[in-house]
């Protein structure tokens, strides 16, 4: 179960990051409203996958 807990969160940082890096880059999704959002969810995003993949290879 841990293992699975590890991969749902990289995949929803993996979407964080492709929903708002494609927000940043050609104001797809979200039109563009804030370039500050943008950056943050992008970081935010980045963070919670990299967590989920030092998790898994801990738990392998």
């Amino acid at each position: 179960m841990p293992k699975v807990l590890a991969i749902s969160g990289m995949v929803v940082g993996g979407l964080l990051v492709l929903a708002f890096g494609a927000d940043l880059a050609i104001a797809l999704p979200f039109g563009g409203a804030s370039m500050w959002i943008d950056v943050a969810l992008l970081i935010s995003g980045a963070a919670l996958g990299y967590m989920g993949w030092n998790t898994y290879r801990e738990l392998a």
